[in-house]
């Protein structure tokens, strides 16, 4: 038989996996897990850890300097002590930098994130989060069966399925032709496919509600906050007016992406078809977005902080939101700082951002 009312099995929280030490030997054919670096430069230094510059995020290594440390850009040690990409440590050197879009901090010896291991989180969402997934999938399916009854279930499917025995049949049902257009045994097959992509797309609820949904708070605060605006002080009247602009840019692009994956599987059959596929297309979109919140975190923190103080303390806050969002969403031909918005004659030319 089916789940009872043919829910998706949200799965539990898996125990995290046991640490072990770094092979002394490592196979790097096969993709590394942990941090290894075998050139003596790495090991001479003492030790040395790996973060992103605060001003421009290059990939740097921290080495510690008497009671200073001074940062190294990895593209650039690479250089300097011949290291080709194609070597193990260059390899690491390369893995090393993209973990950094998922961990602070990353030192000799540590396990790499999950993303650049196996494509798989080093982050968890909430049951919430997986509950919303399942329900999305749930309703797709009985839509591609009756649309007449998923308008009627709407956000109701839940509440409905509890009282509802004919619509628990209409379910079963789906379930059922859902088995056959995709040449699958039984409707319990489906349960299982639909249970895979509930894990995958709960990642992508908890970014629409931790990074988009922050952001439509934010945005609708800076209207508050700009029709509150005194009239005669002119300065903070466009300083507002800047960031409100810049973070509906911001709010459009998280928003036109959501609306990307929503479509891309939005088609249940097809999206169940192509399961691989589709997962690779959910988990590039995950990673990318989480890049996007790990980056925005202490800003909408440091904005919350700000907003329980009130007041003045508002507007040193609109000043760093306005740095953050002019170096992520300012078009080049627009002034690069907050305070040339003040100032007369032209700003010097935003610096070329390194990457890796």
């Amino acid at each position: 038989m089916f789940a009872r009312y043919f829910t998706v099995p949200v799965p539990a929280m898996s125990d995290p996996e046991p640490q072990f030490d770094p092979p002394i030997e490592p196979d790097f054919e096969a993709a590394p897990d942990h941090c290894v670096l075998h050139h003596a430069l790495f090991t001479k230094l003492g030790t040395v850890s790996f973060r992103r510059a605060l001003t421009d995020g290059t990939p740097m290594m921290i080495v510690p300097f008497g009671e200073r440390e001074a940062g190294l850009p990895l593209r650039s040690l690479q250089h300097a002590f011949d290291i080709p990409d194609g070597s193990p440590d260059g390899r690491m050197l390369g893995l090393i930098a993209e973990s950094l879009d998922y961990v602070t901090c990353l030192c000799v010896g540590d396990p790499l994130p999950a993303e650049v291991v196996n494509g798989t989180a080093s982050w968890e969402p909430t049951a919430r989060h997986r509950q919303t997934a399942a329900m999305r999938l749930r309703l797709q399916l009985l839509a591609w069966l009756d649309p007449a009854a998923a308008r009627a279930a709407g956000g109701n499917l839940e509440a409905r399925l509890e009282t509802d025995a004919g619509l628990r049949a209409t379910v079963q049902n789906a379930f059922r032709e859902a088995a056959t257009a995709l040449d699958l045994a039984s409707g319990e097959d489906v349960v299982a496919l639909v249970a895979r992509f509930t894990e995958e797309l709960a990642f992508i609820e908890a970014l629409r509600d931790r990074l988009f949904g922050r952001v439509l708070t934010l945005c609708a605060r800076l209207g508050v906050i700009a029709r509150g605006a005194n009239r005669q002080d002119l300065h903070r009247r466009e300083d507002i007016t800047q960031v409100q602009r810049l973070a509906s840019l911001a709010l459009t692009q998280f928003r036109g992406r959501f609306e990307d994956i929503d479509a891309q599987t939005g088609e249940i059959i097809a999206t169940l078809r192509n399961a691989d596929s589709q997962i690779a297309y959910i988990r590039s979109n995950r990673d990318t977005l989480y890049r996007s919140h790990r980056a925005w975190q202490p800003v909408l923190d440091a904005w919350q902080k700000a907003e329980v103080a009130g007041g003045e303390a508002l507007w040193p806050a609109v000043g760093v939101l306005y740095q953050f969002l002019a170096q992520r969403y300012l078009p080049s031909n627009e002034w690069p700082s907050f305070n040339s918005l003040r100032q007369a004659g032209a700003p010097k030319k935003p610096e070329h951002t390194m990457t890796w």
